[in-house]
Protein backbone atom coordinates (compact mmCIF):
# COMPACT_ATOMS: atom_id res chain seq x y z
CA UNK A 1 0.00 0.00 0.00
CA UNK A 2 2.95 2.31 0.80
CA UNK A 3 4.25 1.98 -2.54
CA UNK A 4 0.94 2.64 -4.53
CA UNK A 5 0.50 5.42 -2.43
CA UNK A 6 4.19 7.17 -3.41
CA UNK A 7 2.86 6.05 -7.04
CA UNK A 8 -0.15 8.04 -6.73
CA UNK A 9 1.41 11.14 -5.07
CA UNK A 10 3.75 10.85 -7.97
CA UNK A 11 1.18 10.97 -10.57
CA UNK A 12 -0.51 13.83 -8.93
CA UNK A 13 2.75 15.79 -9.12
CA UNK A 14 3.85 15.06 -12.80
CA UNK A 15 0.13 15.94 -13.85
CA UNK A 16 0.37 18.92 -12.03
CA UNK A 17 3.74 20.27 -13.86
CA UNK A 18 1.76 19.68 -17.31
CA UNK A 19 2.35 23.58 -18.51
CA UNK A 20 0.90 25.33 -21.69
CA UNK A 21 1.72 28.25 -24.27
CA UNK A 22 2.57 31.25 -22.91
CA UNK A 23 0.27 34.33 -23.11
CA UNK A 24 -0.57 37.71 -22.20
CA UNK A 25 -2.66 39.42 -19.63
CA UNK A 26 -6.09 39.98 -20.99
CA UNK A 27 -7.97 43.16 -20.04
CA UNK A 28 -9.21 43.29 -16.30
CA UNK A 29 -12.19 43.47 -15.82
CA UNK A 30 -14.06 42.01 -12.44
CA UNK A 31 -16.85 39.43 -13.21
CA UNK A 32 -19.49 37.70 -11.31
CA UNK A 33 -17.58 34.14 -12.12
CA UNK A 34 -17.14 31.57 -9.54
CA UNK A 35 -14.20 29.40 -10.03
CA UNK A 36 -15.27 26.10 -9.40
CA UNK A 37 -12.84 23.75 -6.97
CA UNK A 38 -10.90 21.43 -9.52
CA UNK A 39 -8.88 19.36 -6.66
CA UNK A 40 -12.15 18.62 -4.07
CA UNK A 41 -12.27 15.00 -3.88
CA UNK A 42 -8.96 14.41 -4.64
CA UNK A 43 -6.36 16.53 -3.23
CA UNK A 44 -8.66 17.28 -0.31
CA UNK A 45 -12.33 15.33 0.39
CA UNK A 46 -15.09 16.56 -1.69
CA UNK A 47 -17.85 15.91 1.41
CA UNK A 48 -18.32 19.44 3.24
CA UNK A 49 -18.57 17.58 6.74
CA UNK A 50 -15.79 14.86 5.99
CA UNK A 51 -13.29 18.20 5.39
CA UNK A 52 -13.92 19.76 7.90
CA UNK A 53 -13.47 17.40 10.05
CA UNK A 54 -10.42 16.60 8.66
CA UNK A 55 -9.28 20.02 8.87
CA UNK A 56 -10.47 20.09 12.74
CA UNK A 57 -8.18 16.82 13.24
CA UNK A 58 -5.20 18.41 11.89
CA UNK A 59 -5.94 21.94 13.82
CA UNK A 60 -6.39 19.85 17.29
CA UNK A 61 -3.52 17.74 17.24
CA UNK A 62 -0.91 21.37 17.13
CA UNK A 63 0.42 22.30 19.92
CA UNK A 64 2.35 25.27 19.88
CA UNK A 65 3.39 27.12 23.10
CA UNK A 66 4.69 30.16 23.99
CA UNK A 67 3.82 32.22 20.52
CA UNK A 68 3.38 35.70 21.15
CA UNK A 69 2.99 38.74 18.24
CA UNK A 70 1.05 40.06 15.30
CA UNK A 71 0.90 37.28 12.44
CA UNK A 72 1.73 39.22 9.28
CA UNK A 73 2.52 36.25 6.77
CA UNK A 74 2.53 32.34 6.69
CA UNK A 75 3.88 29.98 4.48
CA UNK A 76 1.63 26.69 3.98
CA UNK A 77 2.33 23.57 1.73
CA UNK A 78 0.42 22.34 -1.05
CA UNK A 79 0.49 19.26 -1.55
CA UNK A 80 -2.64 16.69 -0.72
CA UNK A 81 -4.04 16.91 2.42
CA UNK A 82 -3.12 13.43 3.20
CA UNK A 83 0.70 14.38 2.91
CA UNK A 84 1.02 18.16 3.81
CA UNK A 85 -2.10 18.82 5.60
CA UNK A 86 -0.43 18.28 9.22
CA UNK A 87 1.89 20.20 8.47
CA UNK A 88 0.05 22.93 7.27
CA UNK A 89 -2.05 23.15 10.34
CA UNK A 90 0.99 24.07 11.97
CA UNK A 91 0.55 28.03 10.65
CA UNK A 92 -3.11 28.08 10.41
CA UNK A 93 -3.75 27.08 14.27
CA UNK A 94 -1.60 30.60 15.13
CA UNK A 95 -4.62 32.21 13.50
CA UNK A 96 -7.58 30.47 14.44
CA UNK A 97 -9.96 32.63 15.40
CA UNK A 98 -8.39 35.45 14.82
CA UNK A 99 -10.16 38.70 12.26
CA UNK A 100 -8.06 40.14 9.27
CA UNK A 101 -9.31 42.90 6.96
CA UNK A 102 -8.52 40.55 4.40
CA UNK A 103 -6.25 37.68 2.85
CA UNK A 104 -3.54 37.36 -0.10
CA UNK A 105 -2.82 34.08 -1.16
CA UNK A 106 0.30 33.73 -3.40
CA UNK A 107 0.77 31.05 -5.32
CA UNK A 108 3.48 29.17 -8.36
CA UNK A 109 1.90 28.34 -11.44
CA UNK A 110 1.71 24.63 -12.25
CA UNK A 111 0.42 24.17 -15.48
CA UNK A 112 0.58 27.30 -17.24
CA UNK A 113 3.57 29.37 -18.39
CA UNK A 114 3.98 33.01 -18.27
CA UNK A 115 6.01 35.88 -16.93
CA UNK A 116 5.48 38.21 -14.01
CA UNK A 117 1.77 37.50 -12.28
CA UNK A 118 -1.79 37.12 -12.54
CA UNK A 119 -4.11 38.63 -9.93
CA UNK A 120 -8.04 36.48 -10.42
CA UNK A 121 -10.78 38.60 -12.44
CA UNK A 122 -13.92 36.77 -10.76
CA UNK A 123 -16.19 37.10 -7.79
CA UNK A 124 -14.34 34.18 -5.65
CA UNK A 125 -13.01 30.42 -5.02
CA UNK A 126 -15.51 28.02 -4.66
CA UNK A 127 -14.57 24.66 -2.23
CA UNK A 128 -17.03 22.54 -0.48
CA UNK A 129 -17.07 24.62 2.27
CA UNK A 130 -18.83 27.56 0.33
CA UNK A 131 -17.58 30.59 -1.95
CA UNK A 132 -14.67 32.66 -0.90
CA UNK A 133 -15.31 35.94 -2.24
CA UNK A 134 -12.38 38.28 -4.11
CA UNK A 135 -12.05 41.34 -2.12
CA UNK A 136 -12.42 43.77 -5.35
CA UNK A 137 -11.36 46.77 -3.54
CA UNK A 138 -7.80 45.06 -2.57
CA UNK A 139 -7.63 43.60 -5.62
CA UNK A 140 -8.00 46.75 -7.52
CA UNK A 141 -5.84 48.70 -5.00
CA UNK A 142 -2.96 45.99 -6.12
CA UNK A 143 -3.58 46.01 -9.65
CA UNK A 144 -3.10 50.01 -9.51
CA UNK A 145 -0.20 49.76 -7.54
CA UNK A 146 1.20 47.60 -9.65
CA UNK A 147 0.89 49.63 -12.86
CA UNK A 148 0.84 47.07 -15.25
CA UNK A 149 3.67 44.65 -13.66
CA UNK A 150 -0.03 42.35 -12.91
CA UNK A 151 -2.04 41.14 -15.26
CA UNK A 152 -5.31 38.60 -15.20
CA UNK A 153 -4.56 35.50 -16.99
CA UNK A 154 -7.48 33.07 -16.49
CA UNK A 155 -5.51 29.94 -17.37
CA UNK A 156 -3.05 30.44 -14.94
CA UNK A 157 -6.05 30.40 -12.44
CA UNK A 158 -8.35 27.83 -13.89
CA UNK A 159 -6.68 24.31 -13.08
CA UNK A 160 -4.04 25.71 -10.67
CA UNK A 161 -4.12 23.79 -6.88
CA UNK A 162 -1.38 25.86 -5.35
CA UNK A 163 -4.34 29.10 -3.98
CA UNK A 164 -7.18 26.57 -3.63
CA UNK A 165 -5.47 23.96 -1.36
CA UNK A 166 -5.32 27.12 1.38
CA UNK A 167 -8.89 27.86 0.84
CA UNK A 168 -10.55 25.03 2.99
CA UNK A 169 -8.05 25.56 5.88
CA UNK A 170 -8.44 29.88 5.77
CA UNK A 171 -12.25 29.01 5.76
CA UNK A 172 -11.47 26.37 9.09
CA UNK A 173 -9.52 28.60 10.77
CA UNK A 174 -10.99 32.38 10.24
CA UNK A 175 -14.77 31.55 8.82
CA UNK A 176 -15.60 34.43 6.63
CA UNK A 177 -12.93 36.35 4.74
CA UNK A 178 -12.51 37.96 1.34
CA UNK A 179 -9.20 37.32 0.03
CA UNK A 180 -6.86 38.04 -3.47
CA UNK A 181 -5.61 34.83 -5.14
CA UNK A 182 -2.02 35.72 -6.88
CA UNK A 183 -0.49 33.29 -9.20
CA UNK A 184 3.23 34.03 -9.83
CA UNK A 185 4.70 32.70 -13.37
CA UNK A 186 8.46 33.03 -13.63
CA UNK A 187 9.50 33.71 -10.41
CA UNK A 188 12.60 36.13 -11.15
CA UNK A 189 14.35 38.35 -8.56
CA UNK A 190 12.22 41.66 -10.18
CA UNK A 191 9.13 40.09 -10.57
CA UNK A 192 9.01 39.20 -6.19
CA UNK A 193 10.13 42.76 -5.89
CA UNK A 194 7.20 43.87 -7.81
CA UNK A 195 4.74 41.76 -6.47
CA UNK A 196 5.87 42.34 -2.73
CA UNK A 197 5.64 46.44 -3.75
CA UNK A 198 2.45 46.67 -5.11
CA UNK A 199 1.21 44.19 -2.25
CA UNK A 200 2.56 46.44 0.32
CA UNK A 201 1.38 49.74 -0.92
CA UNK A 202 -1.92 48.23 -1.14
CA UNK A 203 -2.12 46.54 2.35
CA UNK A 204 0.52 48.87 4.56
CA UNK A 205 -2.69 50.39 6.53
CA UNK A 206 -4.43 47.33 7.02
CA UNK A 207 -4.73 43.67 8.92
CA UNK A 208 -4.29 41.79 6.08
CA UNK A 209 -2.81 38.13 5.92
CA UNK A 210 0.02 37.01 3.41
CA UNK A 211 0.25 33.49 2.65
CA UNK A 212 2.83 31.96 0.58
CA UNK A 213 2.07 28.43 -1.14
CA UNK A 214 4.94 26.33 -1.73
CA UNK A 215 6.10 22.59 -1.32
CA UNK A 216 10.28 22.24 -1.08
CA UNK A 217 12.37 19.91 -2.45
CA UNK A 218 10.68 17.03 -5.02
CA UNK A 219 11.82 13.56 -5.35
CA UNK A 220 15.11 13.01 -4.18
CA UNK A 221 16.65 10.59 -1.86
CA UNK A 222 15.05 10.94 2.02
CA UNK A 223 18.42 12.33 3.36
CA UNK A 224 19.19 14.79 0.33
CA UNK A 225 15.66 16.04 0.59
CA UNK A 226 16.24 17.19 4.36
CA UNK A 227 20.00 18.34 3.26
CA UNK A 228 18.62 20.86 0.61
CA UNK A 229 15.28 21.56 2.73
CA UNK A 230 17.60 22.32 5.54
CA UNK A 231 18.58 25.54 3.27
CA UNK A 232 15.59 26.80 2.59
CA UNK A 233 14.30 26.20 6.37
CA UNK A 234 17.10 28.42 7.43
CA UNK A 235 16.48 31.27 4.67
CA UNK A 236 12.64 31.18 5.90
CA UNK A 237 14.22 31.18 9.75
CA UNK A 238 16.39 34.37 9.03
CA UNK A 239 13.61 35.87 7.15
CA UNK A 240 15.92 36.01 4.17
CA UNK A 241 14.06 36.38 1.07
CA UNK A 242 17.16 37.60 -0.84
CA UNK A 243 19.37 34.53 0.34
CA UNK A 244 16.44 31.98 -0.91
CA UNK A 245 16.13 33.54 -4.07
CA UNK A 246 20.09 33.29 -4.83
CA UNK A 247 19.76 29.69 -3.59
CA UNK A 248 16.72 28.62 -5.77
CA UNK A 249 18.47 30.15 -8.44
CA UNK A 250 21.98 28.35 -7.39
CA UNK A 251 20.22 25.43 -7.62
CA UNK A 252 21.06 24.20 -3.90
CA UNK A 253 17.62 24.15 -2.96
CA UNK A 254 14.37 24.05 -4.41
CA UNK A 255 10.70 25.31 -3.66
CA UNK A 256 8.52 25.25 -6.56
CA UNK A 257 6.84 27.99 -4.49
CA UNK A 258 10.20 30.28 -3.45
CA UNK A 259 8.77 33.38 -5.22
CA UNK A 260 5.53 32.80 -3.03
CA UNK A 261 7.54 32.63 0.01
CA UNK A 262 10.13 35.51 -1.11
CA UNK A 263 7.18 37.53 -1.95
CA UNK A 264 5.62 36.95 1.74
CA UNK A 265 8.90 37.49 3.53
CA UNK A 266 9.42 41.11 1.80
CA UNK A 267 6.32 42.13 2.67
CA UNK A 268 6.44 40.99 6.56
CA UNK A 269 9.61 42.86 6.57
CA UNK A 270 8.31 46.06 4.93
CA UNK A 271 5.55 46.01 7.39
CA UNK A 272 7.62 46.14 10.18
CA UNK A 273 7.66 41.83 10.89
CA UNK A 274 11.24 41.69 12.36
CA UNK A 275 10.52 37.64 13.77
CA UNK A 276 10.59 34.49 12.19
CA UNK A 277 9.86 30.75 12.39
CA UNK A 278 9.84 27.71 10.80
CA UNK A 279 7.10 25.54 13.03
CA UNK A 280 6.96 22.31 11.71
CA UNK A 281 9.24 20.47 8.63
CA UNK A 282 8.22 16.97 7.01
CA UNK A 283 8.17 15.19 3.85
CA UNK A 284 6.48 12.74 2.43
CA UNK A 285 8.56 9.76 3.34
CA UNK A 286 7.16 10.41 6.94
CA UNK A 287 4.01 9.76 5.71
CA UNK A 288 4.20 6.97 3.21
CA UNK A 289 7.55 5.38 4.68
CA UNK A 290 8.84 5.69 1.34
CA UNK A 291 11.96 7.56 1.47
CA UNK A 292 13.20 6.83 -1.86
CA UNK A 293 11.16 10.15 -3.72
CA UNK A 294 10.30 12.54 -1.09
CA UNK A 295 8.66 16.06 -1.33
CA UNK A 296 9.10 18.27 1.23
CA UNK A 297 7.10 20.43 3.02
CA UNK A 298 7.48 23.01 5.74
CA UNK A 299 5.29 25.81 8.00
CA UNK A 300 6.30 29.23 8.68
CA UNK A 301 5.46 32.38 10.30
CA UNK A 302 6.65 35.88 10.08
CA UNK A 303 5.28 38.18 12.59
CA UNK A 304 5.77 41.67 14.59
CA UNK A 305 6.68 40.60 18.64
CA UNK A 306 7.89 42.43 21.65
CA UNK A 307 11.03 43.13 19.55
CA UNK A 308 8.97 45.43 16.78
CA UNK A 309 7.21 47.89 19.51
CA UNK A 310 7.92 49.53 22.81
CA UNK A 311 7.78 47.95 25.60
CA UNK A 312 6.36 51.32 27.75
CA UNK A 313 3.54 51.05 29.40
CA UNK A 314 3.04 54.54 30.94
CA UNK A 315 0.16 56.18 30.64
CA UNK A 316 1.39 59.11 28.21
CA UNK A 317 1.37 58.03 24.32
CA UNK A 318 2.86 61.78 23.24
CA UNK A 319 -0.20 62.89 22.03
CA UNK A 320 -0.33 67.34 22.58
CA UNK A 321 -3.36 69.03 22.90
CA UNK A 322 -3.96 69.73 19.32
CA UNK A 323 -3.62 65.84 18.77
CA UNK A 324 -6.28 65.11 20.99
CA UNK A 325 -8.46 67.77 19.25
CA UNK A 326 -8.53 66.88 15.90
CA UNK A 327 -8.81 63.29 17.31
CA UNK A 328 -12.16 64.35 19.03
CA UNK A 329 -13.19 65.44 15.84
CA UNK A 330 -12.28 63.27 13.42
CA UNK A 331 -14.68 60.65 16.06
CA UNK A 332 -17.77 62.97 16.34
CA UNK A 333 -17.87 63.77 12.31
CA UNK A 334 -17.29 60.27 11.38
CA UNK A 335 -20.61 59.05 13.36
CA UNK A 336 -22.22 62.49 12.18
CA UNK A 337 -21.22 61.28 8.67
CA UNK A 338 -22.46 57.97 8.87
CA UNK A 339 -25.72 59.42 9.99
CA UNK A 340 -26.44 61.59 7.18
CA UNK A 341 -25.49 59.00 4.64
CA UNK A 342 -22.23 60.76 4.12
CA UNK A 343 -18.44 60.30 3.13
CA UNK A 344 -16.32 60.59 5.85
CA UNK A 345 -14.69 63.92 5.12
CA UNK A 346 -11.02 64.23 4.53
CA UNK A 347 -8.65 65.58 7.61
CA UNK A 348 -5.43 67.16 7.36
CA UNK A 349 -3.32 65.13 9.02
CA UNK A 350 0.16 66.60 9.46
CA UNK A 351 1.10 64.65 13.41
CA UNK A 352 3.76 62.05 12.89
CA UNK A 353 1.93 60.45 15.52
CA UNK A 354 -1.20 60.61 13.75
CA UNK A 355 0.04 58.38 10.85
CA UNK A 356 1.35 55.94 13.61
CA UNK A 357 -0.29 52.32 14.37
CA UNK A 358 -1.68 52.41 17.56
CA UNK A 359 -4.39 51.05 18.75
CA UNK A 360 -6.88 52.65 20.65
CA UNK A 361 -10.93 52.61 21.90
CA UNK A 362 -13.58 54.85 20.99
CA UNK A 363 -15.69 55.14 24.27
CA UNK A 364 -19.51 56.97 23.93
CA UNK A 365 -21.96 58.22 26.97
CA UNK A 366 -25.43 59.80 26.97
CA UNK A 367 -26.03 61.68 30.15
CA UNK A 368 -22.98 60.27 31.90
CA UNK A 369 -23.94 56.17 31.11
CA UNK A 370 -22.08 53.98 28.36
CA UNK A 371 -23.57 54.41 24.99
CA UNK A 372 -21.09 52.03 23.14
CA UNK A 373 -17.19 50.95 23.26
CA UNK A 374 -15.24 49.72 20.73
CA UNK A 375 -11.49 49.50 20.04
CA UNK A 376 -8.80 47.80 18.13
CA UNK A 377 -6.52 46.42 20.81
CA UNK A 378 -3.12 45.81 18.31
CA UNK A 379 -1.36 48.86 16.82
CA UNK A 380 -2.46 47.48 13.04
CA UNK A 381 -3.79 50.83 11.44
CA UNK A 382 -2.87 54.57 11.85
CA UNK A 383 -4.41 56.09 14.65
CA UNK A 384 -6.48 58.80 12.97
CA UNK A 385 -7.98 55.75 11.40
CA UNK A 386 -8.35 53.82 13.87
CA UNK A 387 -10.29 56.42 15.58
CA UNK A 388 -12.49 57.27 12.66
CA UNK A 389 -13.18 53.86 12.20
CA UNK A 390 -13.64 52.90 15.53
CA UNK A 391 -16.43 55.70 16.77
CA UNK A 392 -18.57 54.65 14.07
CA UNK A 393 -18.36 50.79 15.30
CA UNK A 394 -19.09 52.31 19.15
CA UNK A 395 -21.98 53.92 17.78
CA UNK A 396 -23.47 51.52 15.24
CA UNK A 397 -21.80 47.85 16.17
CA UNK A 398 -21.79 47.35 19.56
CA UNK A 399 -24.08 44.60 19.98
CA UNK A 400 -24.67 45.49 23.52
CA UNK A 401 -26.87 48.56 22.47
CA UNK A 402 -28.99 49.88 19.41
CA UNK A 403 -27.36 51.78 16.94
CA UNK A 404 -27.63 55.53 17.66
CA UNK A 405 -29.98 57.69 16.26
CA UNK A 406 -29.59 61.13 15.15
CA UNK A 407 -31.45 62.81 17.43
CA UNK A 408 -29.37 61.77 20.27
CA UNK A 409 -26.29 62.83 18.65
CA UNK A 410 -26.11 66.37 20.22
CA UNK A 411 -26.08 63.86 23.73
CA UNK A 412 -23.93 61.93 23.25
CA UNK A 413 -19.62 62.67 24.45
CA UNK A 414 -17.23 61.07 23.09
CA UNK A 415 -13.94 59.55 24.97
CA UNK A 416 -10.78 58.31 23.21
CA UNK A 417 -8.29 55.60 24.64
CA UNK A 418 -4.93 55.68 22.41
CA UNK A 419 -3.26 51.98 23.67
CA UNK A 420 0.19 51.76 24.43
CA UNK A 421 1.40 48.19 23.30
CA UNK A 422 0.33 45.09 25.30
CA UNK A 423 3.42 43.39 27.37
CA UNK A 424 2.80 39.98 28.88
CA UNK A 425 3.37 39.80 32.41
CA UNK A 426 4.04 36.37 34.66
CA UNK A 427 3.10 38.22 37.83
CA UNK A 428 -0.48 39.84 38.53
CA UNK A 429 1.41 42.18 41.39
CA UNK A 430 2.89 44.57 38.25
CA UNK A 431 -0.67 45.74 37.64
CA UNK A 432 -1.75 48.55 38.93
CA UNK A 433 -5.01 49.95 38.90
CA UNK A 434 -5.94 53.36 37.50
CA UNK A 435 -2.66 52.98 35.19
CA UNK A 436 -3.15 49.64 33.60
CA UNK A 437 -5.62 47.82 31.59
CA UNK A 438 -5.81 44.39 31.82
CA UNK A 439 -6.02 41.91 28.54
CA UNK A 440 -6.36 38.19 28.99
CA UNK A 441 -6.50 34.91 26.22
CA UNK A 442 -7.28 31.47 27.39
CA UNK A 443 -7.64 28.99 24.38
CA UNK A 444 -10.37 31.08 21.73
CA UNK A 445 -11.58 33.48 24.69
CA UNK A 446 -10.17 36.96 25.61
CA UNK A 447 -11.32 39.56 27.27
CA UNK A 448 -10.25 43.59 27.95
CA UNK A 449 -11.00 46.31 30.63
CA UNK A 450 -9.47 49.61 30.34
CA UNK A 451 -7.30 51.15 32.83
CA UNK A 452 -10.31 53.55 33.50
CA UNK A 453 -13.16 51.08 33.91
CA UNK A 454 -11.28 49.88 37.61
CA UNK A 455 -11.63 53.70 38.77
CA UNK A 456 -14.59 54.51 37.84
CA UNK A 457 -15.78 51.43 39.72
CA UNK A 458 -13.47 51.46 42.75
CA UNK A 459 -12.04 48.31 42.19
CA UNK A 460 -8.80 46.45 43.84
CA UNK A 461 -6.12 44.21 41.63
CA UNK A 462 -8.19 41.14 42.12
CA UNK A 463 -11.27 42.30 41.61
CA UNK A 464 -10.37 43.85 38.49
CA UNK A 465 -8.70 40.40 37.27
CA UNK A 466 -11.84 38.70 37.98
CA UNK A 467 -13.89 41.21 36.21
CA UNK A 468 -11.84 40.30 33.14
CA UNK A 469 -12.45 37.10 33.54
CA UNK A 470 -15.60 37.58 33.52
CA UNK A 471 -15.31 39.80 30.34
CA UNK A 472 -13.64 36.78 28.45
CA UNK A 473 -16.49 34.52 29.23
CA UNK A 474 -14.28 33.04 31.77
CA UNK A 475 -14.84 31.40 35.07
CA UNK A 476 -13.61 34.11 38.21
CA UNK A 477 -10.30 32.71 39.19
CA UNK A 478 -9.30 31.77 35.49
CA UNK A 479 -6.57 34.38 35.43
CA UNK A 480 -4.27 31.83 38.27
CA UNK A 481 -4.42 29.17 35.47
CA UNK A 482 -1.48 28.02 33.69
CA UNK A 483 -3.05 28.34 30.18
CA UNK A 484 -4.16 32.23 30.53
CA UNK A 485 -1.87 34.70 28.99
CA UNK A 486 -2.41 38.27 31.34
CA UNK A 487 -1.43 41.26 29.49
CA UNK A 488 -1.25 44.66 30.73
CA UNK A 489 -1.59 47.89 28.38
CA UNK A 490 -1.73 51.57 29.43
CA UNK A 491 -4.01 54.31 27.40
CA UNK A 492 -3.86 58.48 27.14
CA UNK A 493 -7.52 58.87 27.65
CA UNK A 494 -8.88 62.27 26.77
CA UNK A 495 -12.47 63.56 25.61
CA UNK A 496 -14.73 66.50 25.85
CA UNK A 497 -17.15 67.69 28.47
CA UNK A 498 -20.81 66.58 28.32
Amino acid sequence: MKKIGTILFSIAFIFSLIISVPTGGEAFEMTDTIRKSVIAGSWYPGKPEVLRSDIEGYLRNVQIDDFEGRVVGLVSPHAGYIYSGQVAAFSYKLIQGKKFDGVIVIGPSHRHYFKGASIYGGAGYETPLGVVPVDANLTEEILSNAAGRISFISAAHSQEHSVEIQLPFLQVALGEFGFVPIVMGIQSRGACEEVAEAIYESIKDKNVLVVGSSDLSHFHGYDDAVTMDSIVIDHMDRMDAEGLLKSLEKGTCEACGGGPIAVTMMVAEKLGAKNSKVLKYANSGDVTGDRRGVVGYAAAVFFRGDDDVKKDVGTDVGLSDVDKALLIDIAKKSVEAKLSGRGVPDFDITSDILKTNMGAFVTLKKHGRLRGCIGYIEAIKPLSTTVGEMAQAAAFRDPRFPAVKKEELKDLSFEISALTPLKRISDVNEIEVGKHGIYMVKGLRSGLLLPQVATEYNWDRLTFLEQTCYKAGLASGAWKDKETKVYIFSAEVFGEDE
